[in-house]
């Protein structure tokens, strides 16, 4: 039997929400003291897979990831993130598919776009933090598209998070071709927490999964962290339609 691969239509998904990134010769960044709020979800294993692009394996079991950072630090000063993305592997490597990103910051969602391909959009991100839970929020025009919370927080050592690289689908404006960028941030904790997961809202929709593709299961875990987030130079491009494998480029050492 060969191996399951994503079914997403690349061309017709990034022809609503990929971005163009000005090549793939960006500079490093680094974001002081980031929070990072992330809940992993389990996810129908059957409807997932056409949330992938070919180039991609399903993780098995299915899940989806929660993500909201927020940046008191940049080079383009503070803003926040929230992010929906689908767990595969990209050959041998857990590799996660950032749906779409809504950022709460003009500058911050041009740069990330045109560095590193994050499919960013404007929308109202908040993380608040109280002394019994973590509650991360993503909005649209004021209308909630994720709600989710960590209870009973418990402190944890940062060796006991591992985040997975993300891929984002966008446009390369130097020769116009459709590719999967790789982004494999590094982390420096100063603070991790684990805990109770709960989620209040999700709009499939806002996150574009207009068909309901994205279907929950059950919660498997919930993080909270203050971290460094080193973000790197581009070193690997995929291209959507081809097992990655094949169709890996490298572009920078």
């Amino acid at each position: 039997m060969p191996p399951r691969l994503g079914k997403l239509d690349s061309k017709e998904f990034a022809a609503k929400y990929a971005r163009e990134i000005l090549g793939y010769k960006t500079e490093p960044w680094t974001l002081k003291k980031a929070q990072i709020l992330n809940f992993n979800h389990e996810i129908d294993d059957d409807l997932g897979d056409d949330l992938l692009p070919r180039t991609m394996h399903p993780s098995i079991p299915a899940y989806a990831t929660f993500t909201i950072v927020a940046c008191p630090e940049s080079p383009v000063g503070a803003f926040s993130f929230g992010e929906v993305k689908i767990a595969g592997r990209a050959g041998v490597r857990p590799r996660d598919f950032v749906l779409r990103s809504f950022c709460d910051s003009e500058a911050a969602r041009r740069e990330l776009a045109q560095r590193w391909g994050y499919p960013s959009t404007p929308g109202q991100v908040k993380l608040t933090t109280r002394h019994d839970r973590i509650i991360g929020r993503v909005a649209v025009e004021g209308r909630a598209v994720l709600e989710m919370e960590m209870l009973d927080r418990d402190l944890i050592a940062g060796n006991d998070i591992q985040y997975i690289a993300s891929m984002h689908l966008a446009r390369n404006k130097e020769d116009g071709q459709l590719v999967l960028v790789q982004v494999d941030p590094e982390f420096v904790f100063s603070r991790a927490e684990r805990g109770r997961p709960i989620l209040r809202t999700l709009d499939n929709a806002a996150w574009g999964d207009e068909r309901g593709r994205l279907k929950l299961r059950n919660p498997i875990s919930i993080s909270y962290a203050v971290a460094d987030i080193a973000l790197p130079r581009i070193r690997y491009i995929c291209d959507p339609e081809r097992p990655a494998f094949q169709g890996t480029t490298k572009v920078a050492a």
